[in-house]
């Protein structure tokens, strides 16, 4: 019975138009574990990134957080690939809750909304959407995906962003 709703909603998701800014992948299997903490990742579709590279491999992660860190080290994650593989990398909108470019979305840090992995990036598809989540949710800073770097990876690990 699992396989059949698991295949249904594959083939829904294969058939289905994506919405503007909406990057359509396969959702994370039960067995899917996040290669930089091993958490199971499926448990987590509210929160879900991807990694897709060039021979097909997906990578699913339980939050932003644990994409960026495998971006900064990706042969240390996976010793088969290299930056220059990957072709796809979303996150789940936290509103809409549907994958999107991460290069594209805006991330709020500092909240009061924790992840699976405690405090996070929360990737949101608009500045609108961010400022609007960071008043709501006591967040402390908005960045884009290039403004995401190791310092602030380790501070969310710590506890959270000052």
């Amino acid at each position: 019975m699992r396989l059949v709703t698991t295949l249904l909603l594959i083939l829904f998701l294969l058939a289905a138009p994506a919405q503007a800014g909406e990057v359509v992948v396969a959702p994370p299997g039960p067995n899917s574990v996040c290669p930089v903490c091993g958490m199971f990742v499926a448990k987590y579709p509210e929160w879900v990134a991807v990694v897709v590279l060039k021979d097909g491999h997906t990578h699913y992660f339980d939050g932003a957080k644990d994409l960026f860190k495998f971006l900064r080290e990706v042969k240390r994650y996976d010793s088969g690939h290299s930056e220059a593989d990957i072709v796809t990398v979303a996150v789940t909108d936290y509103y809409a809750v549907k994958t999107m470019d991460a290069r594209s979305a805006f991330f709020v840090v500092g909240s009061d909304v924790l992840g699976p992995m405690g405090h996070e990036l929360v990737p949101l598809a608009s500045r609108q959407d961010a400022e609007e989540f960071m008043a709501d949710h006591k967040g402390k800073r908005i960045l884009t995906f290039d403004q995401v770097g190791a310092e602030l990876l380790n501070g969310l690990d710590k506890g959270g962003v000052k």
